[in-house]
């Protein structure tokens, strides 16, 4: 009798054995797409920079934190272990407000699961370059007193063959605040530069109305024309292009 309960007893043993449950080991990264509108935006995550210009998939490293338990197989999870492990992004992009996103892994599995994307949808900033962006109208004739007037952006244009001359004008839809102007010659291709605008009366709120044209000249061949936003430049910063010159026919 005592033979057959040994006999049970290591049995029953070696079946709860058989039955352990198998760790799961968590992975060190998961994919993510990260993008925001508008595009072109940096995101930064813990510290550094892991895109340059969304849209982008990036491998993003994992920690896992767990309370006392120790979470390692699959089971209903609480709201608390979900936050302890939400990762956070922050996406920035001159012009916009600077602001995160962050996702929260489903813990409800083992190891816990990510959201494959995260997007952003940005805010215009109130402040760019320093400059306080209100929707204040002006006169043309209180020139030099609006802040925008100021604003430093990169210009750079260059064309093939180099060598050519470049004109430049604004083109204002607002005339009452911002004036129209002639040609002025600016130097030859390759040019580049950080300068402002220095357009009277220009203000975030008309920026929108007014526009830079460029022309580039050359002898023997023919003049191209190119047209830029001024709020779009503003934006982004830059104002630059490329100009293929064509040949006149002889």
């Amino acid at each position: 009798m005592k033979s057959k309960l040994s006999l049970c007893l290591t049995l029953a043993l070696l079946v709860l054995s058989s039955c352990k449950v198998q760790q799961i080991p968590a992975p060190a990264y998961q994919n993510i797409t990260l993008d925001s509108e508008p595009r072109g935006a940096k995101v930064v995550f813990q510290g550094r920079v892991i895109c340059e210009s969304t849209p982008a998939e990036v491998s993003v490293p994992l920690t896992y934190n767990v309370d006392q338990t120790g979470f390692k197989t699959p089971g209903k999870r609480d709201q608390k272990t979900a936050e302890m492990n939400s990762l956070k992004f922050d996406f920035i992009l001159p012009g916009y407000e600077t602001a995160s996103e962050s996702i929260i892994p489903d813990v409800n599995v083992w190891p816990f699961k990510y959201p494959d994307a995260v997007f952003h949808q940005f805010k215009r900033s109130e402040i760019l370059n320093g400059v306080t962006l209100k929707e204040e109208r002006v006169s043309r004739e209180n020139a030099g007193e609006t802040q925008m007037e100021k604003s430093v952006i990169r210009w750079f244009f260059d064309s093939d063959p180099r060598g050519a001359r470049i004109f430049w004008r604004v083109i204002s839809g607002v005339p009452s605040e911002v004036k129209n102007t002639n040609e002025t010659y600016l130097t030859s291709t390759p040019y580049e530069e950080t300068r402002g605008f220095n357009i009277p009366g220009l203000t975030y709120a008309n920026s929108n109305d007014v526009t830079i044209e460029i022309k580039v000249t050359k002898k023997g061949y023919m003049d191209q024309v190119k047209r830029y936003n001024v709020r779009q430049a503003l934006d982004q910063q830059e104002i630059s292009g490329f100009f293929e010159l064509v040949p006149k026919d002889e």
